[in-house]
């Protein structure tokens, strides 16, 4: 067991948790983005469309495939989407084995008619939501800050700040807890592809790395008025195993959905094992998921819990979830049941009323595809916003 800092002391249980988060040209993020991008080309044209995109990328290579049908009658060509993702991504260069300049393969093909008319849920399966108030975003720290770190570094990769860096990269960020709140930072790793350098750029580069993205963004999570964590003596670990000249899909294959636990709570809430990216809404895997992020997230900032965990079960073919699990780890101002109760008498759970509730029809799933599709504040996730519950 990690020794508690002095200055931080603790009578509950202690004990390191950690979360990671990788960027968003990492193979499987590329493949993420790809689908959502077809998914929201589609919902542009018709909201009813159904959709269920998988893809695969690998040296100078992406395939599609998957099932997608729409109301209107006009096929989309999804080839310059595809293309335009991967180069604001920043995969540009076409010495590397991948680039937007690429083979594509379109494998896509119509949907099954019975689940195109389908108005329950599209699959069985089980999805949990969560939220606590260890940042303001009402997410865990560890992955909050895992986020926060990438998305600082792309910002000073596309704007020419920090040089030589690619798209490729990785974070991963360790935290001492006391009982169910962070109380000290303990450790911080970011890994990034880069182009060949010199023993002395590398060196630089690290130390960029350090002052540019890391204790900024320290400092930010610090700031944050819910924050109870301290971060007076961290260790910092930047490409710890040296060099990385060999990165992204021309080196490691991506495939949609692999980051299931990046793109939720990072390990510390229980996952229902369903991906979200290229899923239209009729799939509950996803919007069940962001209704129950959005449920437990106003039970939270409604004050009536420090942390609430949903969980939700559909069977295929049915409107309403057949269980509903309220877990709020003994935080509650009220009984889990009691908010049970009030939850059912909140929100309509059904598919349909999920679905038109968080507007889920309209095309805004490309940004959800990178750095997490939950704790977001800069874009309109309509399930982030808080319902006032009483």
């Amino acid at each position: 067991m990690t020794a508690l800092h002095a200055s931080v002391p603790c009578t509950k249980n202690q004990y390191t948790f950690t979360s990671e988060s990788v960027s968003e040209g990492h193979p499987d993020k590329v493949c993420d983005q790809i689908a959502d991008s077809i998914l929201d080309a589609y919902l542009r044209q018709s909201g009813y469309s159904k959709v269920a995109c998988e893809t695969l990328c690998t040296k100078n290579q992406v395939v599609l495939s998957g099932e997608i049908s729409s109301p209107v009658d006009r096929k989309i060509d999804v080839i310059p989407l595809v293309r335009k993702v991967i180069s604001d991504i920043g995969y540009t260069n076409p010495n590397l084995g991948f680039d937007a300049n690429c083979q594509i393969l379109n494998l896509l093909h119509s949907q099954e008619t019975a689940l195109m008319e389908n108005q329950g849920a599209g699959d069985q399966g089980l999805m949990f939501g969560y939220a606590c108030d260890q940042t303001r975003q009402l997410m865990p720290a560890p992955i909050t800050m895992a986020h926060k770190l990438l998305q600082n570094l792309a910002r000073l990769r596309k704007n020419g700040t920090i040089a030589n860096i690619l798209p490729d990269a990785k974070s991963q960020v360790s935290m001492l807890f006391c009982g169910r709140k962070p109380v000290a930072l303990q450790n911080v790793v970011i890994s990034t592809h880069h182009l060949p350098l010199s023993e002395a750029q590398f060196s630089d580069l690290k130390q960029e790395i350090t002052e540019l993205v890391i204790r900024p963004t320290v400092a930010e999570m610090e700031s944050d008025s819910h924050c109870t964590f301290r971060a007076e003596d961290y260790e910092i670990k930047i490409n710890p195993l040296g060099m990385w000249e060999d990165g992204g899909p021309a080196s490691d294959t991506g495939l949609t959905g692999r980051k299931i636990i990046v793109d939720t709570y990072g390990g510390w809430a229980q996952h229902g094992g369903g991906s979200f990216s290229g899923k239209d809404a009729s799939k509950v895997d996803r919007s069940a998921s962001y209704m129950a992020r959005h449920i437990a997230k106003s039970v939270v900032g409604s004050g009536l819990a420090e942390e609430c965990l949903l969980q939700f079960s559909f069977v295929i073919g049915e409107a309403e979830p057949v269980s509903l699990m309220v877990d709020t780890f003994g935080s509650g101002k009220m009984s889990d049941m009691e908010l049970e109760k009030l939850i059912r008498s909140s929100f309509d759970l059904t598919v349909k009323g999920i679905i038109e509730y968080l507007d889920l029809r309209r095309p805004c799933y490309l940004p959800t595809a990178a750095y997490g599709h939950f704790g977001r504040d800069d874009g309109n996730f309509t399930w982030e916003k808080v319902k006032a519950l009483k």
